[in-house]
């Protein structure tokens, strides 16, 4: 397995998860199946490293709250070295996720997760000696106040000699911020993983292949997330590889991407070449999507 140490960097949050039993009936009640559990891109991303045996920290912020030592507290158990911090004036951040039909609708307070700063991030490598690569959630790049400590996390680890990889995160808040910005804020990075709405935001109304080619102007290697229609990679030799998904029953795609994220980088960084990645990350996306929750089941 991978020698050295991944970073994430980014959110970790309380998911209320409601998987619906049909369309939400406005103004009545909608019967759901409702749990409560850890959740956050950056998060859930190194929950799954850490199953697969990746020595991995999550560099993050919660409120100084039950929530928060509790989301900590899940995340040491499961294997993950916390570089958290714990802000009074924050509550930790909590995301209302509503699952029905293969899809969700995400309602979210990001909360202390917005607290993050550059010199909790150094503070966090500095403590990492045997670090090899940073991941970074794309969340705190797309709010102005967590964007230096997302900036910062990149700049650093590219001055210890590490690689990067960003997810994209969310389509909508990507849109609010442009795909000028948001890619230039990315520049460099040696992986970048965007699902199928991401990539349309930054790159057009391409097919696959096209949006990768696009932004490896960017990025090294890029990896388009397209759920059930599999996954594309493309590097900036052009070299396209197109990977199916696993075909599952789907309960809940709270994670997938985050699951798929793990499987990708503990592959990748453990030499694999970019078939056998993206198999490895299928295979964990597919396990994410069969169960409620974002997180592995112990």
């Amino acid at each position: 397995m991978t020698a050295g140490r991944v970073l994430v960097v980014g959110d970790l949050i309380t998911d209320v998860v409601a998987v619906l039993a049909g369309p939400p009936a406005t103004g009545s009640d909608t019967p759901a199946a409702i749990r409560f559990s850890g959740g956050g891109q950056a998060a859930n991303t190194a929950a799954w490293l850490a199953a697969q045996g990746v020595p991995v920290t999550l560099v993050g912020a919660v409120g100084d709250d039950g929530a928060g030592r509790e989301r900590v507290a899940e995340l040491e158990q499961a294997g993950v070295e916390c570089a958290v911090a714990r802000h009074p004036d924050r509550p930790t951040g909590t995301v209302i996720v509503l699952a029905t039909d293969g899809e969700r609708t995400m309602i979210t307070e990001r909360g202390a997760n917005l607290r993050l700063t550059a010199a909790q991030v150094d503070e966090a490598l500095a403590a990492a000696p045997d670090a090899r690569h940073l991941h970074l959630s794309g969340y705190p790049l797309l709010d102005a106040e967590s964007r230096p400590a997302g900036l910062r996390a990149l700049a650093a680890a590219r001055e210890r000699g590490l690689t990067t990889s960003v997810d994209a995160a969310s389509a909508a808040p990507l849109r609010r911020v442009g795909a000028t910005a948001f890619l230039a804020w990315v520049r460099g990075v040696d992986l970048l993983l965007v699902n199928a709405d991401e990539a349309t935001v930054l790159a057009g109304g391409l097919d696959p292949a096209a949006q990768g080619r696009a932004l490896s102007a960017a990025a090294r290697r890029v990896v388009v997330k397209r759920g059930a229609a599999g996954a594309v990679w493309v590097d900036r030799e052009a070299t396209v590889t197109v990977a199916p998904a696993r075909r599952v029953a789907v309960v809940d795609v709270t994670g997938a991407g985050d699951a798929f994220a793990a499987g990708l980088l503990a592959a990748w960084l453990d030499g694999a070449r970019p078939a056998a990645a993206l198999g490895r990350a299928a295979d964990l996306g597919a396990l994410a999507v069969s169960r409620v929750g974002a997180r592995p089941q112990r």
